[in-house]
């Protein structure tokens, strides 16, 4: 009898093994008949573009220049590919975000074409991603108890764009185009805000979203490391920056001046004058990366599943640092230190402190080197931060500039017009010079508008808190309360305008994006957790499930 039972468990484990094996069989066909259908798409695809690109490209010969028609056939090709493979595109944004004011200028030759030109992945992936969800049934916008206070603020926006830059329409300055200026000004002010159901359903299994941190820091370190480059060639004298210069252009950022990388830039060592754009555009737009990178590469040093990972964004964190010292921008200098120890008390890493003690030491011999390289580097930077404050404290200079808005809009309750203090709009229009955010949308928008934004962005962080706290697993809690912290910086900052702008402008929709998927990443940890398998049929089981993730997302 004893014998017998062996026997027919013997039998039955080989069924189950041939079962198996010959299941695993029929998949890997079945897999591998999919991947070969989906490269001859992909080939198919890149010829396609490709050809169209070439015939655009030789159409614009005829009329522009070569690199000029090159872009542009590129560009076409970019939009379909964009299209098509919507996830890629969107990662590709991304990556392309901090590298673009560099590319503006090397490949552009100041183009104001490819200042926009991360828009042709964003936007057609987008168009992608909302019928995607349609035809899956699935919510386009996210999340969706946000959906009342962006309606009032769209209405609001929408009254203004019709009665005050309509109005303006009809009796124009010369030169002046109002309906396209507020079109514009409502792109920069709404135009990101589905970058957080892009991020949401871009992040489909806790891989996805370590990935995203992954990119993020190596993005820090490679900008970084250019930036460090930039300073360097600069203060040898291989770059003349605004050395030599007189008067008042010894203190303005120019294109002139450019070297190596990004923008237009100050670097006028006779003053103790510095303002260094890094890889992108102009010097703020590098001093709110390097804020911006505080967090992401906190999240990376501190969350990361790797050890060396980990070691990878402490690296990240000192780079980021010694950049916001160099950098010569006030807001950098006081933020990145600043948002690491709030980070570090918010995010209740304190109690891994030990982690950060190499970072501490890092800076210290980072910053005695360039001490004695360059020994008024510290001094001057105490010096530019002191003089600013005793000239225009911030408290003052806010309650100057909501001053100043409240005076152009005593009998304008809509306010002076959609994107009429927007910078990027000032191809359509005269544009108002306001330096901060708040006073700057009571100006466009009138005190409704203002109100009405306002609340949205507390609306968003109360309920991207809410995410974050419901998720139970430690390591996604500390990437949502790094992230969290960031967004809730922004929400209520009250220097500056870094929603109008690169890069914030698209990291806070993104971050928010990525904070609101957690409680959905943290259930299928939790599940995974849960299940009572042997360790062979539990792998088999996650990766079934993983599939099924990856298969029901709409990109």
């Amino acid at each position: 009898m004893l014998k017998t039972k062996r026997k027919s468990k013997k039998s039955k484990h080989k069924q189950s093994e041939k079962i198996t094996t010959t299941l695993s069989k029929k998949e890997v066909a079945v897999q591998k008949r999919k991947t070969s259908q989906k490269r001859n798409e992909f080939v198919q695809a890149i010829v396609i573009s490709c050809l169209i690109s070439a015939a655009i490209s030789i159409s614009l010969l005829f009329v522009a220049r070569p690199k000029i028609a090159i872009a542009g056939g590129a560009a076409v090709a970019i939009l379909l590919l964009s299209y098509k493979y919507p996830r890629q595109a969107l990662w590709a944004f991304l990556m392309y975000l901090p590298l673009s004011g560099t590319i503006t200028y090397t490949i552009g030759g100041g183009n104001p074409a490819f200042q926009v030109a991360k828009d042709a992945f964003y936007i057609p992936a987008l168009i992608a991603l909302i019928q995607s969800c349609k035809k899956k049934q699935l919510p386009l916008f996210m999340p969706k108890q946000l959906l009342p206070t962006f309606s009032i603020l769209l209405m609001m926006a929408m009254l203004t764009l019709l009665f005050v830059n309509g109005g303006m329409q009809l009796n124009p300055m010369k030169g002046d185009k109002p309906i396209l200026q507020g079109i514009l000004g409502l792109k920069v002010l709404i135009g990101y805000i589905p970058l957080i159901a892009s991020t949401y359903y871009l992040l489909r299994t806790k891989k996805d979203l370590v990935f995203f941190s992954r990119m993020h820091i190596v993005l820090a370190i490679f900008c970084c490391i250019l930036g460090l480059i930039q300073y360097l060639l600069l203060q040898s004298g291989r770059c003349a920056g605004t050395r030599g210069m007189t008067g008042e252009e010894l203190y303005k950022a120019t294109l002139e001046a450019r070297c190596f990388v990004g923008g237009s830039l100050v670097f006028s060592p006779e003053v103790k004058f510095i303002r260094l754009p890094g890889t992108f555009v102009a010097p703020w737009q590098w001093a709110w990366f390097l804020i911006s990178n505080a967090f992401l590469t906190f999240a990376s040093a501190f969350c990361d599943p790797s050890l060396w990972w980990r070691v990878i964004g402490l690296f990240g964190m000192a780079l980021v640092f010694a950049n916001a010292v160099i950098s010569g921008q006030r807001a950098a200098l006081i933020m990145v230190p600043v948002s690491t120890a709030i980070l570090l008390i918010l995010t209740g890493q304190l109690v891994n402190l030990k982690r950060f003690i190499p970072i501490g030491a890092g800076l210290a011999i980072l910053i005695f080197i360039g001490a004695a390289i360059n020994p008024g580097i510290i001094e001057q930077r105490r010096e530019s931060f002191v003089n600013r404050w005793n000239a225009a404290p911030p408290q003052q200079f806010l309650v100057n500039q909501f001053e100043q808005s409240n005076n152009f809009i005593i009998d304008k309750p809509l306010g002076r017009g959609v994107g009429r203090a927007t910078n990027s709009t000032r191809i359509f229009g005269a544009t108002q010079l306001i330096e901060t955010f708040q006073p700057k949308l009571m100006y466009e928008l009138g005190y409704p508008g203002m109100i009405a934004f306002q609340i949205m962005l507390l609306h968003l962080a109360f309920l991207t808190f809410r995410a974050y706290r419901s998720v139970k697993d430690k390591s996604l809690r500390s990437y949502g309360a790094s992230f969290w912290v960031f967004v809730g910086f922004i929400t209520i900052n009250p220097q500056y305008y870094p929603l109008d702008v690169d890069p914030v402008s698209v990291y806070y929709w993104v971050l928010a994006g990525a904070i609101l998927k957690l409680p959905k990443i943290d259930k299928q940890v939790q599940d995974e957790k849960h299940e009572e398998l042997e360790s062979n049929d539990l792998q088999v089981h996650q990766q079934l499930k993983e599939k099924k993730i990856i298969a029901s997302a709409p990109i």
